[in-house]
């Protein structure tokens, strides 16, 4: 009975955990498509000064799309 117990309370956590994960994930992503709706926004605004007025955003959201991608909760070593 212990050992189920513990491997019961070991799967909850480790299906909290990814669940977490997935939730960070996710918002990560989200911020990016925010930060990619401001920047659509700036060049409508701004027109042909758009890349001297947007040249913040446009670097913000170009790092954000490197490093906020969606990820699952598996990793593949290849």
């Amino acid at each position: 009975m212990a050992t189920d117990a513990g491997r019961t309370a070991d799967l909850t956590k480790r299906l909290q955990q990814r669940e977490d994960f997935i939730r960070e994930s996710w918002i990560r992503t989200m911020e990016a498509r925010i930060v990619q709706d401001n920047l659509q926004k700036c060049y409508r605004y701004e027109g042909v000064n758009n890349l001297e007025n947007c040249k913040q955003l446009a670097q913000r959201y170009a790092q954000m799309l490197k490093d906020n991608r969606l990820q699952g909760y598996k990793h593949i070593d290849i």
